[in-house]
């Protein structure tokens, strides 16, 4: 394919990373697509960032598939290493995505602009840097389910059809997805430049990462200490709300793992049915590293991983303190990560007053919903129905649990602690109801509507999935099957990477 040309228009894009040595990225054009068509479009995020929608409609084929490129837009690739299920990489990089550059938005953020799909680049090893429609769309869909959910996230924009395969399995058909993220700078940029003994670029993205993202942070007495609190800080809340809403990112590798705290590569993900903590759906995560209740120790182990890269300028600016410091974020990292996690279950379980015994009770009900086999997201959303209908509301509860009387039980402790706190009942359920979602996105449902689109071309499911998925807090009336788990005919769940 040819190379792709610029068009007149501009998008107000500017480029911070080209102003790292060079080393560190490389910048090329995408590659053009034979027939570019303009699939989806997020108007609301094309709002936030300040553009208009009707020009992203006039050009966005061009502009998002990369044959006609905007005039300030200047492509590159970033350079990463990465521990991939364990085992270090040491060049890895957008081996099919390229920044258009970045962008403030209307709240004055800096935000990156990606194409992912957008052909090969110097870092694509053997693949051919493109994207199969089916992976994109679902993408999209999860990523703004997760925005609207309140986890931190990259966001989706856009999708174009290329007009052309992709061979994977089977010829499939190609896609761009135009990505928005906060950065993409990750654990594995800076492992890239450790694994070369290039403490230059290590210093430079710790710079380039503190002045976009932690800027109070800059005149500490060891910057790359702070900036590892500040990241180690980030992935303790990040994970704790992953956790909160059943979310299993499925490939928690260093290169996955965003220096910003957002959640990034979104690939094997899903959300969790029956609450079970080995719960894995990635058809490539043989022994279950990544599985939901192991993601707080990866995340442990990811930042075990950053600190060592750190650790050399670590020591030149703290000397002897350096590797004390380091081992000082890591030790307090799974208590902070506790922290979060607790005081979201607080929140869920509608206790807005602190008590020794919340974490025991906590676990007591997880137990019990694991030894029941109870649907994670209705178990805590359905909670608040004792609250509001008495009698009626205690037996809607406990029909989610095979083991009824245990929860029962549980439920009567529970509420014996809600009337000792006091307060308001209809204030109390409608906190818990802003913090327990009725919708997720349910694998069973996702199937169905990317199935719909890719064999019948159909993307009613699709939109209705997606505009449920936009308000998962609010009872929409006509809409329970999305709130419904999978039948018992579902079966057992695979997820895959798409690339």
């Amino acid at each position: 394919m040819t190379e792709s040309r610029h068009s007149e228009e501009m998008l107000g894009l500017e480029h911070s990373y080209q102003r790292l040595p060079n080393h560190l990225y490389s910048r090329l054009p995408p590659e053009s697509v034979r027939r570019p068509q303009l699939l989806l479009l997020n108007e609301t995020l094309a709002h936030a960032l300040g553009w208009e929608v009707g020009r992203l409609r006039q050009h966005g084929a061009g502009w998002f598939s990369g044959n006609c490129l905007p005039a300030d837009a200047s492509p590159l690739a970033l350079a990463y290493a990465g521990d991939q299920f364990g085992q270090f990489v040491p060049q890895l990089g957008d081996g099919r995505a390229l920044m258009l550059g970045e962008v403030i938005d209307r709240r004055g953020v800096r935000q990156d602009v990606q194409l992912k799909g957008s052909g090969r680049t110097p870092y694509a090893r053997r693949g051919d840097g493109r994207a199969c429609l089916g992976p994109v769309l679902r993408e999209y869909l999860l990523a703004e389910a997760m925005h609207a959910l309140g986890v931190p996230t990259t966001r989706a924009l856009a999708v174009v059809a290329t007009g052309e395969p992709v061979f994977r399995e089977r010829p499939m058909p190609g896609a761009i997805l135009t990505r928005v993220a906060a950065s993409h700078v990750r654990v594995g940029s800076i492992q890239y430049c450790a694994a070369r003994q290039d403490w230059a670029g290590v210093r430079a993205w710790v710079g380039y990462t503190l002045r976009r993202h932690y800027p109070e942070q800059q005149e500490a007495a060891s910057p790359t200490l702070a900036l590892l609190q500040a990241v180690a800080e980030r992935q303790a809340q990040l994970i704790a709300r992953w956790l909160q809403v059943g979310f299993i990112h499925g490939v928690m590798n260093t290169d996955n793992m965003a220096l910003s705290g957002q959640t990034i590569d979104y690939g094997p993900c899903a959300f969790m049915d029956r609450y079970d903590p080995a719960t894995v759906f990635s058809s490539i995560d043989h022994w279950g590293r990544y599985a939901y209740g192991q993601q707080p120790a990866m995340a442990a182990w990811n930042l075990m991983r950053l600190a060592e890269a750190l650790l050399p300028v670590l020591e030149e600016e703290r000397a002897a303190e350096g590797r004390a410091g380091a081992a000082a974020v890591l030790a307090a990292f799974p208590e902070r990560l506790q922290i979060h996690w607790l005081a979201g279950m607080r929140q869920k379980l509608g206790l807005q007053q602190p008590e020794e015994g919340d974490n025991r009770q906590i676990e007591a009900l997880l137990q019990i919903m694991y030894d029941g086999r109870a649907d994670y997201t209705l178990t805590f959303r359905l909670l608040a129905a004792p609250l509001q209908e008495g009698e009626r509301g205690v037996a809607q509860w406990c029909s989610g649990f095979d083991n009824a009387e245990a929860a029962q039980q549980w439920l009567q402790g529970w509420l014996a602690r809600i009337r000792r706190e006091g307060g308001s009942d209809p204030q109390r359920i409608e906190a818990m109801n802003q913090v327990n979602p009725l919708y997720i996105p349910r694998n069973d449902r996702v199937e169905k509507a990317l199935a719909a689109v890719l064999e019948e071309g159909n993307w009613q499911p699709y939109r209705q999935l997606y505009q449920v998925l936009q308000n998962p807090f609010q009872e929409q009336a006509g809409m329970q099957t999305y709130s419904a788990p999978p039948p018992p005919s579902w079966g057992d769940y695979q997820t895959f990477c798409g690339t």
